[in-house]
């Protein structure tokens, strides 16, 4: 007998949105999610029209999530969970009224716009009925998913350092003032938080790191610079990183996060560098992961082949050769997500991201932040 199809309430993706329509599509991608409610726009007549380009019942476009959140309690086939997809300064006022809804919780990062922030909610995490997982798309990757496991398996031999970069070029020119949306509240504070660049990607390229590594970042030390002149946030981030491998030493990282690298795209790249190999991984071209042995042997492993390991076997949809990208890596969170939800818990792996995530997003943000202000040389991470 199948399971019936959890129900999903979508909060922000009106029209114009990037991130909605990919949440609708990775969602429903394994038939076990569906679209069939909307909190869309602020503005009720714009909430109604990105609802009927989602082609969800009218009635079920609301003007507020607090109005679907209500509304769609009364029904007997209300929502079962909601996405949100709203800038940041939106993240836990959302997320708290659907968890004590007792409703499940998709939220994009950063989770929050400050540390303490993040902390409030997990302590209402904790006692709601409703889970709560983060958008780190990266790590649905089948080729992360294997990479994670090569390193926990001890394939690169003992860690020895670890690089990850992050470079877009799309905010070389202050786009914000052109009436951009995107651009616009991404370098307000008031609705990004502290960090610019730093929240936006640079915490994308963090998790990444940690969770291949396995090692959490215990100290760092970060240049954030701010290259448009008059933009208010960060837009380019330069970052030492020291990972905790049990040793007083630790192990040495670099994190470059930028969105002022003129003609950069999506360079999300990360190296993992042990004392018998090293491994490398790029978004752009996700369907490769190259292991290169100490004795000069490289072995160029493929999406979809039958010599990966199961996590990332799981995480594979189509035959080798055939590409593999974005969309369907968000899915495998989802997929994820309604897999925890028929469970009543989260993986405890940590292999999809959560409240934990988000207070490690949260408190490397602030950390890197505040030390780079400061000019404080190396400061330990810790939340």
């Amino acid at each position: 007998m199948s399971e019936p199809i959890l129900r999903l309430g979508m909060i922000g993706g009106g029209p114009g949105s990037f991130i909605g329509p990919i949440h609708r599509m990775a969602a429903e991608l394994d038939g076990r999610i569906r679209l069939v409610a909307g909190a869309f726009s602020s503005d009720a007549e714009r909430s109604r029209l990105a609802g009927a380009g989602y082609g969800i019942d009218p009635a079920r476009a609301y003007p507020s999530h607090q109005a679907m959140i209500e509304a769609e309690r009364l029904r007997a086939d209300g929502i079962d969970l909601v996405a949100i997809v709203t800038p940041n300064h939106l993240h836990v006022p959302a997320s708290l009224d659907a968890l004590n809804a007792g409703l499940h919780v998709m939220c994009d990062k950063p989770a929050a716009l400050s540390l303490a922030q993040m902390q409030g909610l997990a302590g209402v995490v904790a006692g709601s009925k409703g889970l709560y997982a983060l958008t780190h798309t990266y790590t649905g990757y089948p080729l992360v998913r294997d990479a994670r496991a090569l390193v926990a398996s001890g394939r690169l031999g003992r860690l020895r350092k670890v690089v990850v970069e992050y470079s877009q070029g799309w905010l070389s020119t202050a786009l914000e003032a052109t009436g951009s949306k995107q651009a616009g509240w991404r370098t307000d504070p008031a609705l990004s938080g502290a960090g610019g660049c730093i929240g936006d990607i640079g915490v994308h390229a963090f998790n990444l790191a940690e969770y291949v590594a396995g090692a959490p970042v215990r100290e760092l030390c970060a240049d954030l610079s701010i290259m448009v002149p008059g933009r208010r946030l960060d837009d380019d981030c330069n970052i030492l990183l020291r990972f905790d491998d049990g040793t007083a030493q630790g192990v040495p990282g670099v994190l470059h996060a930028s969105q002022i690298a003129a003609g950069d795209r999506n360079g999300l790249r990360l190296r993992v560098f042990g004392t018998e190999a090293g491994l490398d991984w790029s978004q752009e071209v996700p369907n490769i992961l190259t292991i290169n042995g100490l004795d000069g042997r490289t072995e160029v492993l493929h999406a979809g082949a039958g010599n990966l390991g199961p996590a990332a076997r799981a995480a594979t949809r189509l035959p080798t050769g055939h590409p593999e990208g974005y969309i369907e890596a968000f899915a495998n969170l989802y997929r994820d997500f309604a897999a925890a939800i028929r469970a009543g818990a989260m993986p405890a792996d940590g292999s999809l991201p959560g409240v934990d995530a988000g207070l490690r997003g949260m408190a490397f943000i602030e950390t890197a932040v505040a030390n780079s202000q400061a000019r404080a040389g190396w400061s330990r991470l810790v939340r």
